[in-house]
């Protein structure tokens, strides 16, 4: 519920985008954004309510409800986490053209883009991004500030760790674990398990770090 709160969205570029016309199509309308400075482009015609990094940012002390526009998980992670510590109403967003499972278990801080896929069992953790189209079979646990891109598949018991990024339209097979801060890139296939750190690309996929 959102306490006839206004909505101000942190980042304003193109992840951010998309979040903010998730949010007009479920009639929760954004009337402000935050940045280091005030955006060049201003596609949704916002206020701006200043550098949320600022010790000068006022919009802590208000009676706002804050959303992740933050494409980068690092740093969309800090945020969320920074956000949660002060104890200020950050919200998890679902496209309403995106399909999920009853049956799933939630964090805060999440975006579950249009036309996005959640089956049964699923664990997704806080400030996690499934992004357009993606499909998340049964079972599957992703860890928090991870990212699961367009068009990406993942088949059942997939694990996927913390600030991790599986690629456009890569497919990772039943059962595979995913480590910590993995870079998987687009159209890869993952056929075995990756560890901390790594970058894998291809098909089938291979470590290029």
């Amino acid at each position: 519920m959102l306490d006839n709160r206004d909505i101000v969205v942190i980042g304003y570029s193109g992840h951010a985008y998309v979040v903010i016309d998730a949010l007009n199509e479920l009639k929760m309308p954004v009337k402000f954004y935050t940045e280091i400075n005030k955006a060049q482009k201003n596609p949704f015609d916002l206020k701006y309510l200043g550098n949320e990094q600022s010790s000068e940012f006022e919009g802590w002390n208000t009676n706002f409800s804050y959303v992740l526009g933050i494409g980068n998980n690092k740093i969309r992670e800090n945020m969320g986490n920074s956000i949660l510590e002060r104890n200020i109403d950050l919200l998890t967003i679902f496209h309403p053209l995106s399909n999920i499972s009853k049956k799933t278990e939630i964090g805060k801080g999440v975006f579950i883009s249009k036309g996005a896929l959640v089956n049964p069992l699923v664990s997704i953790h806080d400030f996690v991004v499934l992004n357009t189209g993606c499909i998340v079979e049964h079972e599957c646990t992703i860890q928090q500030a991870a990212h699961i891109a367009p068009g990406a598949v993942l088949a059942g018991n997939v694990y996927v760790g913390k600030r991790s990024f599986v690629g456009a339209n890569a497919v990772v097979k039943q059962g595979v674990r995913i480590g910590d801060d993995v870079v998987i890139g687009a159209g890869s296939v993952i056929l075995k398990d990756i560890p901390d750190g790594s970058i894998f690309v291809g098909n089938p996929a291979h470590v290029i770090k």
